[in-house]
């Protein structure tokens, strides 16, 4: 049997995840659930698939390089075979892992999922979060020299003005995708600390309304829908947390916060 050792040595880099869904993935994956001392991620999808409508929330955790990017794309897939939707993403693709804000983190969150569920044709009124949005766009538009998104008109509602369904940032002509808008953004500010600075100080102090957007406008209508199409539900899976840098910006309380919150939100 002659050994081709260029693919040999390409399958054995440690910093590639194995996607577990692909067959040809599959035949290197190695369950190490028993030197591990136990099934990790059947205990995860358990607790996922048993707690039915009841909201989970948990943190998997592991030394770098450990396989915690694998297991999480088993996860995935077994989840999926289950008629989960799934919401899978990798936080670095998004994020300056070297300055974080827990808004930041929620940003990207609600982007992943937003679009998501607009390729799966989940219908969604998020006005509330749009409002947000289109509040930040403003704001950088006004302040950032050279900057410009592209943000319709938006009037609030409640004062006699009908919201149109497709209000959002456009990603086409005629066509708006409020997860393309969060796109631009969240891409300006990872690429600017100058743009990420006055980015935070407008959805900072917001943090707790965004949460409350998040669930309300977003994650309890797409669990809706979702199951009235046949699926099981909805799971989120945020990767690469591990990977930001939290060390203390403004004092050690700063920090403190930044770890609690991220705990809470894996």
């Amino acid at each position: 049997m002659t050994v081709n050792f260029s693919r040999f040595f390409r399958v054995c880099n440690p910093s590639k995840t194995l996607n577990v869904g692909r067959a040809e993935d599959q035949q290197y994956y190695i369950d190490f659930s028993k030197v591990r001392g136990s099934n990790i991620i059947r205990e995860l999808r358990r607790t996922i698939t048993f707690s039915e409508d009841e909201p989970t929330c948990q943190l998997f955790t592991g030394h770098m390089g450990c396989g915690k990017s694998t297991e999480l794309s088993r996860l995935k897939r077994e989840l999926e075979q289950q008629g989960f939707h799934v919401v899978y993403f990798e936080s670095s693709n998004d994020l300056d892992l070297a300055d974080v804000e827990i808004s930041d983190i929620l940003l990207t969150i609600a982007r992943q999922v937003i679009q998501s569920l607009e390729d799966a044709k989940i219908r969604l009124q998020p006005t509330r979060f749009r409002g947000l949005v289109q509040g930040a766009a403003k704001l950088l538009n006004s302040e950032v020299t050279g900057l410009k998104f592209k943000v319709p008109e938006f009037q609030a509602a409640g004062v006699g003005v009908n919201i149109p369904d497709e209000i959002g940032i456009s990603s086409q002509e005629g066509e708006y995708s409020l997860a393309f808008g969060i796109g631009e953004i969240t891409t300006k500010a990872k690429n600017s600390k100058d743009i990420r600075s006055l980015l935070r100080q407008h959805l900072e102090p917001r943090v707790n309304n965004i949460v409350e957007a998040i669930n309300t406008e977003l994650i309890e209508p797409a669990q809706q829908q979702l199951q009235q199409q046949g699926k099981a539900g909805l799971v989120v899976i945020v990767d690469n947390l591990d990977r930001i840098h939290n060390k203390p910006k403004s004092g050690q309380r700063n920090r403190e916060r930044m770890s609690l919150e991220f705990l809470a939100l894996v």
